[in-house]
């Protein structure tokens, strides 16, 4: 028995309906799927952004060409400062005696002791030999005045920085502000001895870190909590070094 043609039409018209309906389905499917495709790629790409430029603010991309790195090398004139040799007693906390394997660089530290001067943090690793609280020294204590004071013979090493205490020398640096910001003074010697260690070694700016750089602490807190100062410093030297 033949269906009769209004039937016919309404089931061609359904069948229609239903093919348009699936396309309709399949358009709106794969265009959530390229929308989603398309915000993870835009997430991702700012996330990547993001770590990059973090990476960046630490330093691990400031790196000179080799040209650059050579000149500066080569340029750097810069003669000893004023430093006052006061020497710790050797004792297995503050002065074990051991040496320095080499100079692969030059820490920047704060003294986390407000308003104390370098004569009293030498005084306190000094006494940490007797006292064996703790193990802790550096090499130098510059003073909020900008003196300088070196405790460690350069070719001994210090308890500064847990694991590179093997390959590096390390600059405590006084101050009096609580944000740990240096006085002018002790910038300015904190300059200059840098340069010359830097020359002495064969090193360059970008091989000057933070104790902060290695194991995360905050030290020197200026520095940590101010990027753009730390970057300001480094340039400092830079040029420092270039008009030498």
């Amino acid at each position: 028995m033949r269906e009769p043609p209004q039937r016919r039409k309404r089931s061609r018209e359904e069948i229609l309906a239903r093919r348009r309906k699936r396309r309709r389905q399949r358009i709106i499917a794969r265009t959530v799927l390229v929308s989603g495709i398309l915000v993870t790629g835009i997430l991702l790409g700012f996330l990547l952004w993001k770590a990059i430029g973090i990476i960046q603010e630490s330093g691990a991309f400031t790196r000179f060409p080799d040209a650059e790195r050579t000149e500066l090398i080569r340029e750097n004139d810069t003669s000893k400062p004023a430093i006052t040799e006061n020497f710790l007693t050797v004792n297995p906390y503050s002065r074990p005696g051991e040496p320095l394997d080499g100079v692969k660089n030059i820490f920047v530290h704060y003294t986390a002791n407000k308003n104390t001067s370098a004569s009293q943090n030498r005084s306190y690793f000094e006494n940490l030999g007797i006292t064996g609280e703790t193990s802790a020294s550096a090499h130098f204590i510059i003073g909020y005045e900008g003196e300088i004071i070196q405790c460690l013979p350069l070719n001994e090493i210090g308890y500064a920085v847990k694991t590179r205490n093997y390959d590096s020398i390390s600059i405590e640096c006084c101050y009096l502000d609580e944000n740990g910001k240096f006085t002018d003074a002790t910038y300015q010697s904190l300059i200059r001895l840098t340069a010359w260690l830097l020359k002495e070694y064969k090193l360059t700016p970008e091989d000057v870190l933070r104790h902060y750089d290695v194991g995360g602490k905050k030290c020197p807190l200026y520095f940590v909590e101010h990027e753009d100062s730390w970057e300001r410093f480094r340039q400092d030297l830079t040029e420092y070094i270039l008009e030498k």
